[in-house]
This record gives C-alpha cells, sequence and structure tokens, in this order.
C-alpha cells in the first residue's frame, strides 16, 4: 500500500513529539520520532510510504494536499498532540474533503480522546502505535475486518468500537525496527533539527521505551509508551552508532530520546565498554535521573564521549519533589549537580514551575538551587497538565484548572501559558516567573563563565553555533515577551 505519514501543519517549528508540546523558545525542534519509526516498520513490511514534516519545512495545509495528490496514498495517517488536537483534526476535514482515502490519528491525545476524534477520522491507533498500524495495513490491503487489530478504535454501523489495547512492545519487537536513523536519511533533512544541548546536525534514537518512575506529570509514560521498561540489546544501540558513523557523518551527535537512559547502571556501563572495543568516536547525550548515576559511572561515560545529562530536578522544595512522586530529595540533587561537574559532563537542568506546592518562597528556593549548581544549559516550563495524567487529575480534583482543554495550553506565538492558577500563586505570575528565570539567568554576567566553559574545549566551533543560534532563539522569545 501506499501510506502518507503526516506530521500536520501548526506552528513553524512546532514540537508535537516533545515533552512540553510547543514552539522552542531556544530553537529547539524534534524529529517526528513516533511517526519515523512506524515509517521504518511500514517499510519493512514491503510498503511505499511517504513521510512528511510539515513544521519543519513550514508547509501548510494547501502544500500538504499539492503533495497529497502526488503521492495518491492509500491511507493517511495523522499524528497528534494534545497542544494541537484541534488543529490536527481541521488539518484532516480539509485533506477528507478533498480525498477519499482512509486517515488514521496516532499520538498521545488518541488514548485520552478516542470518541472526539472518530467524529472526524476514521481509525484511531491508541498508544503505542508501529506495531498496531503494520497490522492495520496488512488487513487493509488484504480486504480482511479490521474488527480484530489491538489498540484501534473505529466506527462501525454509526457506532464506536474500542478494541482491547494492544501488550507494550517486548524488547525483542523494537530491537527488530530498523535503525531510525535511515529513516530521516531517506526522508528527512536533518539540518531542518535542532537541540540547544546538542551538536549539530544530530539525531535522535530511542535505546528503549517506558519508564518505570512514578512522576505524576509525565505524559509519554501514561498516555503513550506505558511505564514497562523494555530495552533495545547494547550492541544493537551500537550497530546503529557504527551505521550513522559511516553513512551520516556530518551528524556530531545522537541523543538518547529515552525517559531514562540511565535506569540501569549495568547496562551503562556495559555500553560504555563496548562502545570504547568499537572505537566509536561520535559525540553522545542522554536523558538521566538524579538517582541513578554515581561519580564512578559518570566518569565512565565520559570517557565513553558523552557529552550532556539532560536531567529533570523539577523544584528545589522537597514537599513538591514528594507531590510528584520525583522518588529523590533536594539533597541527592545537589550532590548529583556536584558530581556531573566533577566528572567533566554538561548538564542541562530542567525545571517546572507551577507543581502541586509551589508558592512564590519555593520558587525562590528553586532560584537559589539553579544558582547555585549553573548548569551549562537551563530549561524552565510552565506546569502543563496534559489529560490521562495522574497531575491533571489531581489538579482538576481540587479546582485549580481554568481550563480542561490542552488546546488552549498555548499562546498565539504557540508558547507555553499557564492554565493552572492557585489563589496564591496566579497563573499569570507563573508564566512571569518562568521567563524572569530563564532572562535572569542567560542575561546575567555569572552565565559568561558558564557559556565559556562549554566552548573552551573539545568541538569550540561547533559549542559556539550552537549557543550563538539558541541566543538567537532566546532573544527573539523574549523580546516578543516584553522582558527583555
Amino acid at each position: 500500500m501506499k501510506i502518507y505519514m503526516l506530521n500536520p501543519p501548526y506552528f513553524y517549528h512546532f514540537g508535537r513529539e516533545m515533552r512540553w508540546q510547543d514552539t522552542g523558545r531556544g530553537g529547539t525542534l524534534y524529529y517526528p520520532m513516533w511517526l519515523s519509526y512506524a515509517t521504518g516498520l511500514l517499510e519493512q513490511k514491503g510498503h511505499k510510504v511517504r513521510l512528511v514534516d510539515c513544521p519543519a519545512w513550514n508547509w501548510n495545509v494547501d502544500d500538504v494536499l499539492r503533495d497529497l495528490k502526488k503521492f495518491n496514498p492509500d491511507i493517511v495517517v495523522v499524528g497528534t498532540s494534545f497542544t494541537s488536537l484541534n488543529n490536527d483534526l481541521d488539518v484532516s476535514r480539509k485533506i477528507k474533503g478533498e480525498f477519499d482515502v482512509p486517515i488514521v490519528m496516532v499520538g498521545p491525545p488518541t488514548s485520552q480522546f478516542p470518541e472526539k476524534i472518530l467524529g472526524v477520522i476514521d481509525i484511531v491507533a491508541r498508544y503505542e502505535y508501529e506495531f498496531t498500524l503494520a497490522e492495520l495495513v496488512e488487513k487493509m490491503e488484504k480486504g480482511r475486518s479490521i474488527q480484530d487489530v489491538l489498540g484501534i478504535s473505529f466506527k462501525q454501523n454509526e457506532k464506536i468500537v474500542h478494541n482491547p489495547n494492544r501488550p507494550w512492545s517486548t524488547s525483542k519487537q523494537i530491537e527488530e525496527l530498523p535503525f531510525v536513523s535511515e529513516v530521516y536519511k531517506k526522508h528527512l533533512n536533518i539540518y531542518d533539527y535542532f537541540l540547544n544541548y546538542s551538536l549539530y546536525p544530530m539525531v535522535q534514537i530511542f535505546t528503549g521505551r517506558g519508564c518505570p518512575y512514578e512522576c505524576t506529570f509525565c505524559a509519554w509514560p501514561q498516555t503513550s509508551m506505558g511505564r514497562k521498561y523494555r530495552v533495545r540489546s547494547v550492541d544493537n544501540i551500537l550497530d546503529e552508532l557504527e551505521w550513522i558513523e559511516e553513512n551520516l557523518p556530518e551528524v556530531k551527535e545522537v541523543f538518547f530520546e529515552d525517559d531514562t537512559f540511565t535506569v540501569s547502571k549495568k547496562r551503562v556501563r556495559e555500553f560504555c565498554r563496548k562502545y570504547m572495543d568499537r572505537d566509536l568516536e561520535i559525540t553522545w547525550s542522554c536523558n538521566a535521573r538524579v538517582d541513578t548515576l554515581d561519580l564512578e559511572t559518570m566518569k565512565e561515560i565520559k570517557k565513553a564521549n558523552c557529552r550532556f545529562l539532560i536531567v529533570g530536578f523539577e523544584s528545589a522544595d522537597n514537599n513538591i519533589l514528594k507531590n510528584i512522586k520525583k522518588g529523590f530529595t533536594v539533597e541527592q540533587a545537589r550532590e548529583f549537580a556536584k558530581n556531573v561537574k566533577k566528572a567533566g559532563l554538561f548538564l542541562h537542568a530542567d525545571f517546572i514551575i507551577g507543581l502541586p506546592g509551589e508558592t512564590k518562597e519555593t520558587i525562590e528556593k528553586t532560584k537559589k538551587f539553579i544558582k547555585e549548581i549553573k548548569p551549562e544549559q537551563l530549561q524552565v516550563s510552565v506546569s502543563s497538565p496534559f489529560p490521562g495524567t495522574e497531575l491533571y487529575e489531581w489538579y482538576k480534583k481540587n479546582g485549580y484548572l481554568l481550563t480542561e482543554d490542552p488546546n488552549e495550553y498555548l499562546d498565539e506565538q504557540g508558547h507555553q501559558k499557564s492554565v493552572v492558577s492557585y489563589p496564591w500563586l496566579t497563573a499569570d505570575e507563573i508564566v512571569k516567573e518562568v521567563d524572569r528565570i530563564l532572562r535572569d539567568y542567560y542575561l546575567s554576567l555569572d552565565y559568561i563563565p558558564v557559556a565559556l566553559r562549554q566552548i573552551l574545549r573539545k568541538h569550540a566551533w561547533q559549542e559556539a553555533k550552537r549557543l550563538w543560534y539558541s541566543a538567537k532563539m532566546f532573544l527573539k522569545y523574549i523580546g516578543g515577551r516584553g522582558i527583555a
């Protein structure tokens, strides 16, 4: 079959597959990772697939309609996210108005709003969807019933049918998926994508899926990939790194997009040992947790060309960390940050303002902690409670949500706004605090030596270009917010 995989038009540089789905303040744009993995599997099954990334290509609906006419697909797969769902349904309506072709919608909202989506879309593939799509397309190609395809919802005789959920993928299944880097090379332009903490150009891959931790705010484990942790073998990951070195020599870094690459220290150490045994050279970075790496292991990953650790600190108040089931303390976080510097690694520190228990006093604690640990890169987000998460239910139950519609979580420029408001801390104050923290950190004289520390070492020119581009985008952001 001919399958059209669409990351629909919305804001330019809008990241549907980011954990906070918005337009990156520092120029960040993710690859359409999940659509890309599904594309690879469908091609492996013998289908002809076209992957289209409108936010990266700055395409509008008319561009999509013209491209669809040329490709003439048998089926269209539309990716969606919580903050873009209404837009993505509108795009789908326009496609259906021009083409008599079945449309399948995929992405986290499908697990929460299948009935709403089926008012427009023909079929919904809920949760993790590559293997669901592969089976669905096979049945459709052979003219067979789709009634036994696990993980889908569809209309039958004007009634909505929800088939049982598909079991989470196994480690064996995700290891057998084609390398997503091959999909990027074939379908996309790697120079379109940017992470403000990665050398440019970079690629994003998964080495595992599912997160065993219980953070109440994180949507991926709760609405998409599950908490069951499953991984590719170390040899399989290294095979992909070798493929990247040989076939994408322009790539300067690989980012492991797993929720937590460092769940198992044993696996991390095996990876480092085998990485060095193969004499690989490509730089890599990963998401980590405060309580999963000790100093010795950090030194090992530094030797194996790890560059950045991206860590969710979230808050510098222990009560808030307890409220969101983070699983570690501020004291552990402080020690971790010290060890990152001792190991010679860079630290990307993530914080969230507005979580349960947040007050003006706890915000001040977080500000002081940020100044203390001096991360090379800082991300501060507005607390965005996505439907299907424990955090969302807590806000809703306690009456702190201004809206239950995630399509209203962004402002006119595609940036986060607060839909959470407390009697003692309003939504407007939460957003202003986020912007002030970022401005005061990045535009302070204290950040100059932090920036220089990144430039005056290996990859100096690449580090300088990364920082310059990110700074330009950030200055444009704060200028547009009137907080310069």
